[in-house]
């Protein structure tokens, strides 16, 4: 069984703007008023964006990836609201991509969108609404957020070969930034939220499990965690993806909200993701976090073992973000993202190499 997984994608703000159908380009932050100053400062880095731009543009060179390794199911972080409509949540930056230009996920052959994050009700309920019928009518499936508790809750169950379901639940932290309030309740629509990694929510999250899949089903869990930025990785989140393999019957661990890789752990051939890192957003031409390399980030590839659902291997393709698309890294860009990811995975006792055709191997 063949897996994607990447962090967050950012379609909204000035990606939005990139794309067929934007929506209106007025912000509500600080500094910045309009999307469209966001694509000038990527244009001011890169180059002209030509626009609009065709909806597989964003992906790049992924597209390429994807049809050479044919991933059985590809999960993404959609960290956007998908709606033209509602009320800025008052939190100062807020995401979202007309429903228009929701053929920009169906073009990459998006199967699953997590939407346990702390940008998805950017525009309150109605966006929320928005976002879960856009993406019901393009044929996507979803989960960690609904229209109530229950639907928050409910895994995406995908059966992409013989004999073995995949099962996706996703719960968003508020260490993350979800606001308590985006808590999903039995008759509101929310996030299937997490107020801590505890003992509590461990109990949660495998009474989850049991209650809706299968025993034989390979199960992931996404969740979205922590800070955007800096390598150290919680004991509270090492001890809590440690009972979640080894008690509660987790396959991956999909961890997410760094805005750059961080270490990936395997327990007992389970691979845990600390940080996926972003995958598509529009941070192009700001400065300020050159150390965290933002430019680079990776798609993860996981290549499992249907019958004892252990990892048997993991190449991880690094891309750059130019001009708000996915150009594969190559080079000295490739082999600083190794460098950088087997410092952190030898911490818990992995490494990383440069695979052919600069691709990275976890070991």
């Amino acid at each position: 069984m063949k897996l994607f997984l990447c962090g967050d994608v950012m379609t909204g703000r000035g990606i939005d703007q990139i794309l067929p159908h934007p929506c209106d380009s007025e912000l509500f932050e600080g500094y910045i008023r309009s999307a469209l100053d966001y694509v000038e400062l990527a244009e001011r880095t890169s180059g002209p964006i030509a626009r609009p731009v065709t909806p597989d543009y964003i992906w790049g060179d992924a597209l390429a990836e994807f049809e050479g390794r044919k991933p059985d199911l590809r999960i993404i972080n959609l960290e956007t609201a998908v709606t033209a409509r509602g009320s800025p949540y008052p939190k100062g930056i807020n995401y979202r991509m007309n429903p228009a230009n929701t053929d920009c996920l169906s073009a990459a052959g998006v199967d699953c969108c997590v939407l346990a994050n702390n940008h998805v009700l950017d525009w309150c309920d109605v966006g929320l609404r928005d976002t879960l019928a856009a993406l019901a009518g393009a044929g996507i499936a979803f989960c960690g957020a609904g229209k109530n508790a229950q639907a928050a809750a409910s895994p995406a169950i995908f059966d992409p070969v013989a004999a073995r379901r995949v099962a996706v639940f996703a719960y968003g932290c508020e260490s993350s930034g979800v606001p308590e309030p985006w808590r999903a309740g039995p008759e509101r629509a929310g996030v299937n939220f997490l107020a801590d990694t505890d003992d509590t929510a461990f109990h949660r999250i495998a009474d989850d499990i049991r209650a809706a899949s299968r025993p034989e089903d390979l199960v992931v869990v996404s969740i979205h965690w922590g800070a955007n930025w800096g390598y150290g990785v919680p004991e509270s989140h090492r001890s809590f993806a440690h009972r979640l393999v080894r008690q509660a019957g987790v396959d991956v661990v999909h961890g997410h909200s760094s805005h750059h890789p961080m270490a990936i752990e395997l327990i007992d051939g389970r691979p845990v993701f600390y940080g996926c890192g972003d995958f598509i957003n529009d941070y192009e031409g700001i400065g300020g976090r050159e150390e965290f390399r933002p430019d680079l980030v990776g798609g993860y590839f996981l290549d499992i073992d249907a019958i004892s659902r252990r990892l048997n291997s993991l190449e991880i393709v690094p891309f750059r973000l130019e001009k708000f698309r996915l150009v594969r890294a190559r080079g000295a860009d490739a082999e600083w993202f190794a460098r950088r990811l087997d410092r952190e995975c030898a911490r818990f006792g992995g490494s990383i190499k440069m695979g052919a055709g600069d691709t990275l191997l976890l070991g």
